[in-house]
């Protein structure tokens, strides 16, 4: 059996329609606590977080009938960014960890993901095992089995302190002034708190969640307005998180982006300084710049490239036994401080960068030259399958031809939206901006 439900990171769509209704949360919630109560013995526990779109208390509630329908019992973390849940779930001995957050998407979307006892996403046979107990019956537990459900009130301080100590001890952010953007998501407590607390002055935006502003032109994605405060408040750096923290992009202090691709850059070339870059090797996806690839061989490191997800990234770093990786859209994982993505311990990383070397933010931020990229997205209707179409191929086998030497080309469907990504890149700007036009028209007269 395959996946269908799930995507690269998790159950995702629109609230309230297929797949994301109460019902698919309350049937994925016990058949996934079947899946980690099969021996049928009491005392499992899942630890279940959110972001804060309005949609999560109607999934919370949903997964938490489910769970405790087999004898699961319950500990609702509320609003908590995703790296806190994959933390929590390994430190409070959870079997199983959910995380209720579509993470950069608007507000009308919401997702559901899992993580397993060890703090790491599930892998993808267990996906296909879950949605197989779904697609069968369900076995409830007998009535004096029912699970119990409770909140828990320090989940967030749990993670504040744990993110505290990836901070080198030795360092301090007095005198520090920060713009944190924390998109009205998930981290609108804990990141202002963990920065205020290791010295920085700290001017938080995006920290009024109402339940439907989550992203909305805040936040990683959209980090114009973290760039003008940045400069109107004469910040020293601007950190920009998505809806669950997970991810971030770091703000020079002119408001300049600086992308997943030059933060790895800096940390992978500090970490082999110190020998802390396992085999010296950075695992990275497809969508990584050419510059990066060229920056490491330059330091005499190893790039490692991965399908997109930050899943992908996970598991190729656990199977070669590497302990730095991410994507360009920000996602940093770094295995020594926790199992998934992490934009605010990420951000601290660069923090202490820039103490450490008496640096402003704008000497560390260009690592590299960056090779122009150009990506387009096109959105399908639903049931569409515009890569398969010849007219599709024709135009891709033609871009490909063009770029012979030149450059690459990268197409491929979002794991989480209904769209088809066209990404090349090429030194020649207008060759660059040809091929990716020509290959977008065919897709779009394709879907």
């Amino acid at each position: 059996m395959s996946r269908t439900m799930f995507g690269t990171d998790g159950v995702r769509g629109t609230a309230n329609a297929h797949p994301m209704t109460a019902d698919l949360a309350l049937r994925l919630g016990a058949a996934a606590g079947r899946y980690f109560r099969r021996d049928g013995s009491s005392g499992h526990r899942v630890v279940i977080g959110k972001d804060t779109r309005q949609s999560g208390y109607m999934f919370e509630n949903a997964l938490t009938a489910g769970f405790t329908s087999t004898g699961m019992n319950v500990l609702l973390l509320g609003p908590i960014p995703t790296p806190a849940v994959a933390l929590l779930t390994q430190s409070m001995r959870a079997d199983v960890g959910v995380m209720i957050s579509a993470s950069h998407n608007p507000a009308d979307d919401n997702g559901i993901k899992f993580f397993g006892p060890d703090g790491y996403k599930l892998s993808d046979e267990a996906e296909e095992e879950i949605e197989s107990i779904i697609a069968g019956d369900i076995t409830p537990a007998k009535a004096e089995n029912i699970g119990r459900a409770k909140r828990i009130d320090d989940g967030q301080g749990r993670y504040i302190e744990r993110a505290k100590r990836a901070f080198p001890e030795d360092l301090r952010l007095d005198g520090v002034k920060v713009v944190v953007d924390c998109a009205n998501g998930a981290a609108y407590k804990v990141a202002p708190a963990v920065l205020w607390e290791l010295g920085a002055e700290v001017i938080p935006i995006g920290v009024g969640p109402n339940g439907r502003n989550i992203n909305l032109d805040c936040g990683s994605t959209a980090p114009r307005s973290a760039a003008e405060a940045v400069v109107a408040h004469g910040a020293d750096m601007g950190i920009c998180l998505d809806g669950d923290a997970d991810r971030v992009i770091i703000l020079d202090e002119t408001g300049q982006i600086a992308d997943g691709d030059q933060i790895m850059a800096l940390f992978a070339a500090r970490w082999a300084s110190e020998g802390r870059l396992l085999d010296g090797t950075l695992v990275a996806t497809v969508m990584s710049n050419l510059g990066l690839e060229r920056f490491l061989q330059g330091e005499g490191l190893k790039l490692v490239r991965t399908p997109v997800g930050d899943r992908y990234v996970v598991e190729a770093m656990r199977q070669g036994g590497w302990n730095l990786g991410g994507e360009q859209s920000g996602h940093i994982v770094m295995t020594d401080y926790g199992t998934t993505g992490d934009g605010l311990m990420a951000a601290l990383q660069f923090l202490a960068e820039m103490v450490r070397r008496q640096a402003r933010a704008s000497e560390l931020v260009r690592s590299f030259e960056t090779v122009p990229q150009l990506l387009k997205n096109v959105r399908f209707a639903a049931g569409a399958t515009p890569l398969d179409a010849a007219s599709v191929q024709r135009a891709v086998a033609d871009a490909e031809a063009a770029l012979t030497g030149k450059g690459r080309l990268l197409i491929r469907k979002s794991g989480t939206e209904p769209l088809v990504r066209v990404m090349a890149e090429c030194e020649d700007a207008a060759l660059l901006s040809q091929v990716v036009d020509d290959v977008v028209r065919a897709v779009e007269a394709a879907a």
